[in-house]
């Protein structure tokens, strides 16, 4: 019988380093893209898959982000004294027991991160989200990685295409069969020296993984960049458990580096009806003046 996924980890205890010098104070997780932090995209994708609990993996300077999903009490009093929608801040309140947290107390790679919630996972099936992908698809990511494993079990992970010249920033695998948008991981690698990666198929953040690999992160290995890293425990459950890349249908933005984020916030605003209108005609205009082709956004 499978299992279904109901819970999820959120490692979040990153420094957020390529942001700096805003992450010197503010989690990555909660900055903005237009109106919303990205930890409210990916607890939305959570949500929306179906997953009941949500397992925030934290470090020092965090405590903002599970604030943010605390009902604000002042906040919603004066808005309703003065008459305004409440419905905004919906998403933002966490049903009671729906967010559980535990500390990330050193930086020893996600695999570490992942690592710290085995406790509450215990032997159920789990997600794994990375908040600094902002995945966006309909249904979302997660979701459809969720239809596909309910279909084959074991555990599914994220795919995307990308350049050759790319996969050295990634973990990527080494595909056996096709069915679909489902390909076999015969092995994985992560961040490959250049040329000589075994696909262009990358490992873009979203994860629905078995408890067993727990007990492979229990080994505390290092592996690349000398960090604990998911990708290495992963792969030495291959060929113990099935394993599969789900192939995503939708876009990716890497918010993690100044100019994902960046483009991260156009994508979102122009597919905003209220403020796109504004947006396109910025940059429309921008474009024009710059090197005249303003009509691409068009």
């Amino acid at each position: 019988m499978i299992k279904r996924v109901r819970k999820a980890i959120f490692p979040v205890a990153g420094l957020g380093t390529r942001l700096l010098p805003a992450t010197k104070s503010i989690p990555k997780e909660m900055i903005t893209v237009v109106d919303r932090p990205l930890i409210q995209y990916a607890v939305d994708e959570a949500r929306e898959a179906g997953v009941e609990q949500l397992i925030f993996v934290t470090g020092r300077g965090k405590a903002a982000l599970v604030d943010y999903f605390d009902v604000a009490f002042e906040l919603e009093a004066t808005m309703s004294s003065k008459g305004k929608n409440l419905d905004v801040l919906a998403p933002s309140r966490a049903s009671f027991g729906e967010i559980v947290t535990v500390r990330q107390q050193q930086p020893l790679g996600l695999g570490h991160a992942v690592w710290c919630a085995r406790e509450i996972v215990g032997d159920e099936p789990f997600a794994v989200l990375l908040p600094d992908e902002l995945m966006l698809g309909k249904p979302n990511c997660l979701k459809q990685m969720v239809e596909a494993y309910d279909r084959v079990g074991g555990n599914v992970v994220a795919a995307l295409e990308v350049p050759e010249s790319e996969t050295h920033q990634y973990g990527v695998i080494d595909p056996g069969a096709s069915d679909g948008r489902l390909t076999e991981i015969r092995g994985m690698v992560e961040k490959p020296a250049p040329g000589t990666a075994p696909s262009n198929i990358m490992l873009p953040g979203r994860y629905i993984l078995q408890p067993e690999v727990m007990r492979e992160l229990d080994r505390q290995e290092t592996g690349a960049g000398g960090e604990i890293q998911l990708t290495d425990a992963m792969a030495r459950l291959i060929g113990r458990q099935p394993f599969n890349a789900f192939l995503f249908d939708g876009r990716r933005h890497d918010c993690g580096s100044a100019a994902g984020f960046v483009i991260a916030n156009l994508a979102m605003a122009l597919e905003r009806e209220d403020i796109a209108p504004s947006v396109r005609d910025y940059l429309q205009s921008s474009l024009s003046r710059s090197d005249g082709e303003g009509d691409r956004f068009a």
